[in-house]
């Protein structure tokens, strides 16, 4: 099986932030988001993946370098979600190929995602499900009846994740920017069916704000939000020993082994500190994330924020 990861895109809903990291190499638990996405993948067996790449690539490429059966497709010019398929349809076999963003945490099973496309026929399957922030799209008995006009069936929202057939991408313009979204527009005026797959009963969120990256680790480190099994290692990491008394083996607490906790540091609430982290004397930390090599310094308050170099 084969997919691609869309991972070109700026992220300027999470500026400043991205102005130094691309979204999809935003740590999760610690953890970059893009390298748990494709380790999930490769435990549903799909063992050739394609990566597009464009802001900040060169972190994006250092990344992935050597993963067996992991493609990087630079590109100098944003091409859009169609374009950038477009420009890969070179690099995937003669197979459907399954599509998911590199900014979403969720617990769709892409196997039978995948399996229900070859099952059910047509050139695409989207995954959508009932999520009125996003819900944009007018489904009917299974089928995509529109994405313009909403009156045309049930509104729902889709998740980013689908699988098409290869042929799909041949009618793209090649090497301009373009949506893919617009090429299935084109399907529907066609006549061609554009199969959907509910998945209400998962999990699904896009991490395209500060809040909504917050709210993703206060969900996970509290157990609101399911687990990946990829991440529960980064929990239980034992605290330092002069804050072992105050905080026995909380889950809400993800440090990394190589933090640095001064003195006198208070932990409320749900806390995730990275790699090479200082927390100076008579911090409070409450309901925010430290990315790796950060330095906060003594006495300071931090409180539902994302700090970073």
């Amino acid at each position: 099986m084969q997919a691609m990861i869309l991972a070109a895109g700026f992220g300027t809903r999470l500026l400043p932030y991205t102005l130094s990291r691309p979204k999809p190499l935003f740590p999760i638990l610690n953890q970059p988001l893009l390298l748990l996405t494709i380790r999930r993948l490769q435990q549903a067996g799909f063992d050739h993946i394609v990566i597009n790449c464009h802001h900040l690539r060169e972190q994006i490429v250092h990344v992935l370098e050597k993963i067996p059966g992991v493609l990087v497709q630079e590109e100098t010019a944003i091409l859009g979600t169609g374009g950038g398929l477009r420009l890969a349809l070179a690099q995937f076999r003669d197979e459907p190929i399954l599509v998911t963003n590199g900014d979403i945490y969720h617990t769709i099973d892409y196997r039978h995602l995948y399996e229900s496309h070859i099952q059910n026929g047509g050139a695409v399957t989207m995954a959508m499900h009932d999520c009125p922030r996003f819900n944009t799209v007018a489904v009917r008995d299974g089928h995509v009846c529109s994405f313009d006009d909403r009156s045309q069936g049930q509104v729902l929202a889709f998740t980013g994740l689908h699988v098409l057939e290869p042929k799909v991408l041949e009618v793209i313009p090649a090497a301009k920017e373009y949506s893919i979204i617009d090429g299935y527009r084109r399907l529907l005026e066609q006549g061609q069916r554009i199969n959907t797959l509910r998945v209400d009963d998962c999990f699904w969120t896009d991490m395209g704000t500060v809040e909504d990256y917050l709210a993703l680790h206060g969900g996970l480190l509290t157990g609101r939000i399911p687990l990946w099994p990829e991440l529960k290692a980064a929990l239980g990491t034992p605290l330092h020993a002069h804050c072992r008394e105050n905080y026995p083996s909380s889950p809400s607490y993800c440090l990394s082994d190589t933090v640095k906790l001064e003195r006198d540091v208070t932990l409320r609430d749900w806390v995730c500190v990275g790699d090479g982290a200082v927390i100076g004397r008579h911090v409070q930390l409450q309901r925010s994330v430290v990315w790796n090599g950060v330095r906060i310094a003594e006495g300071r308050k931090v409180v539902d924020q994302l700090v970073a170099l």
